[in-house]
Parts: C-alpha cells; sequence; structure tokens
C-alpha cells in the first residue's frame, strides 16, 4: 500500500465519531512518520490551511468543512525498552498513529499497568497528550514521560518531556493550538499483572474492593469498558448513543468562593471532588441535568445520550449546525441556573459555542 493517499473534496464526516462536518478542499492520509513531516512541511511552505486529524472522537468539524488541506494520521509502531531510572518499569514508544483502545489492551496482555483505566477510550495514542486524556483516577499524564513532535513554526522535530507538556485537568500546552504536530509518545509502565491504585470510587464499587487497592489488571481494564459501554461511551455502531464525540464538556473546577455561591443557588446535595490546589471539581453532568437538560432530551435530531448526560448524539441526518445549538442551549441553561459556564471538551473546527 501506498504510505500516502491523496484526494479532493473528500468528505469528513465519515471520519469523525460524531458523523458531522462537511468536505475538506484535501485529504491526505500518511502511514510513515518520514512522510507525514514532510507533508506538513510542504503544506505551511505553501501557507495552505492545515488540519491534522487522527481518530476524529473529539472533532466538531463545521458544516462547511475545511478550506485546505487535512493530514490524517495512520503510522503504526511501537518499541518497549527498560527504564534505566527503574528496574520495575519499562519505557514503550508508540507512533501517533496507534489506536489507543487497542495499545491499552495489549499493554494490559503485556503486564504492563499504568493506563489500563483508560480502556474503551476511542482515538489514536498521539492524540491523547492534547488534551491529557483521563478517566476512573487515571490520566495520560501520569505516565508519559516525552513525546517527539514537528514543530511547524521552526520546521523542526522536537523533543518534550513530561514537564514540558504542562499537563492539568483536560489539558496541555499543545490543546487549542497547531503549532505541534505529535510524532510519538513515550509512557513508564510498571511491569505488574495488578492495577495501579485504583482511585475512582465507581470502579473501586464494581471491583468489589476498597479505594487505595489494587486489582488484577486485565479485570480492571473489562470493568472500565463495560462501565463505558453502559454510558454510551464505547463505539457501537448498533448504539445510536455512541454517535457522539464521548464528554462534550468538562467538569467545572471552582475556587472555594465560587463554590460556596454555587451552593447558595443549590439546597440539596451534588457531586464535588477535592482538587489538591484547593478548588473542587464539580460534576457537569449533574449540573446539565439539573438544569433540565435530563438523558435523552431531544433537539431534532440531536439529542442528550440516553445513558450519560455529558454526550452529545447525532441521531441520524444532523448538521454540526444543529449540534451546536443543542450545546449552547445547555451551556446557556446551566449558566442561567447556576452561574456555573460550561466549556466544550472536544476541539471545534470552523464553530464555536
Amino acid at each position: 500500500m501506498d504510505p500516502v493517499r491523496v484526494s479532493d473534496h473528500a468528505p469528513l464526516a465519515p471520519l469523525t465519531t460524531l458523523r458531522l462536518g462537511g468536505p475538506a478542499k484535501r485529504l491526505v492520509t500518511a502511514e510513515r512518520e518520514a512522510e507525514l513531516v514532510d507533508i506538513v512541511r510542504e503544506v505551511d511552505r505553501r501557507k495552505d490551511a492545515l488540519l491534522v486529524i487522527g481518530g476524529g472522537s473529539n472533532l466538531v468539524v463545521s458544516d462547511n468543512g475545511w478550506d485546505g488541506t487535512v493530514v490524517r494520521i495512520g503510522t503504526r509502531g511501537r518499541t518497549v525498552a527498560p527504564d534505566p531510572g527503574d528496574a520495575d518499569r519499562v519505557l514503550v514508544t508508540v507512533q501517533a498513529g496507534e489506536p489507543w483502545d487497542d495499545l491499552v489492551g495489549s499493554l494490559v496482555d503485556d503486564g504492563l499497568a499504568g493506563v489500563e483505566c483508560l480502556a474503551g477510550i476511542p482515538g489514536l495514542a498521539g492524540a491523547t497528550p492534547m488534551q491529557n486524556v483521563g478517566a476512573y483516577g487515571q490520566d495520560v499524564g501520569d505516565t508519559i514521560v516525552s513525546l517527539r513532535a514537528l514543530d511547524r513554526a521552526r520546521g523542526e522535530i522536537v523533543t518534550f518531556d513530561r514537564a514540558a507538556c504542562g499537563f492539568a485537568y483536560r489539558s496541555s500546552v499543545f490543546r487549542g493550538k497547531d503549532r505541534h504536530v505529535i510524532l510519538d509518545v513515550t509512557f513508564a509502565l510498571r511491569q505488574s499483572r495488578e492495577s495501579t491504585p485504583i482511585k475512582y470510587t465507581e470502579l473501586a464499587r464494581a471491583l468489589g474492593v476498597q479505594e487505595g487497592d489494587r486489582a488484577p489488571l486485565d479485570e480492571v481494564c473489562r470493568t472500565v469498558t463495560a462501565l463505558r459501554r453502559k454510558k454510551g461511551m464505547v463505539l457501537d455502531p448498533s448504539d445510536p448513543d455512541t454517535t457522539s464525540a464521548g464528554s462534550f464538556f468538562t467538569n467545572p473546577i471552582l475556587t472555594p468562593d465560587e463554590l460556596a455561591r454555587l451552593r447558595t443557588r443549590v439546597n440539596v446535595e451534588f457531586p464535588v471532588f477535592a482538587e489538591s490546589d484547593g478548588r473542587a471539581k464539580v460534576s457537569a453532568g449533574w449540573l446539565i441535568e439539573h438544569a433540565g437538560f435530563p438523558k435523552g432530551y431531544a433537539a431534532g435530531r440531536v439529542a442528550v445520550s440516553s445513558k450519560h448526560a455529558l454526550a452529545l448524539t447525532n441521531r441520524g441526518g444532523a448538521t454540526t449546525t444543529e449540534l451546536v445549538a443543542l450545546a449552547r442551549k445547555i451551556r446557556d441553561g446551566v449558566q442561567q441556573r447556576f452561574g456555573v459556564t460550561l466549556e466544550n471538551e472536544p476541539v471545534f473546527v470552523g464553530v464555536s459555542l
């Protein structure tokens, strides 16, 4: 197979999990790192607009599509090496185009702990550092030690260590920016058939363990996948709730004063999770449902998932305009009811809230 495939006026909707978005003027798929680097450099030399996509699981693309070049990352491969600083760990370097869920499954099969709670998440490995993908008490930033990227401003390949990545809750120095194209990611994982300590109450309950305990690695992976499936968060062509971009809003993180103001508006208990810096994380799903948008709430051809209030779904034949209108209605409803502004988690291309 030719490592580079090029097509003009290519539809982007089939390349996203929302199945929304107009066409790209030019779509290029690269399956080798050297080809990927050359393509991006060539696009930049031509001063064409560039959009880099992976699995499309975190994209909301305008109905107008992309009037430029879309580069789809299809690079594959991984290497494993001992960690010179820790005999119980190995360093796993993964090409950006590796499907994430497949990777997690193979790492669990190999007895490597550190990402087992991130099973069932769609998309590609190279996208995970951008928003510091996390679930059930784990973030990829916990195990990433470095990554390589093409610096488009300099035209050079550069290396970021963990500190330089600036990982925070669903964020990094790469989120919302297009200067760097991530080429590969290196994870430090522990050799063990047991998981890292379980930090998430729902997961601990499902496993029948206490928070802070460990559990068999494969059991954690299976349990997380099952929990995600119940919430419509595992891609399934037979389940319309999975025609989504996963969680559409991030959980708000509030200062003590903001939390106190929220409590004055709410006369019942609601989910609050303490952060290490003294702030508190509040459940966006709870806010959405209690602002009048329950699971299954529909607005024509788009709807809140019937399984999870954080997911917005395309019920078939919808447009991005319809989806964004529903997202705005939810955001504004939560702001009016609770005084909290929700922020979108997916990357918006050509549209905004």
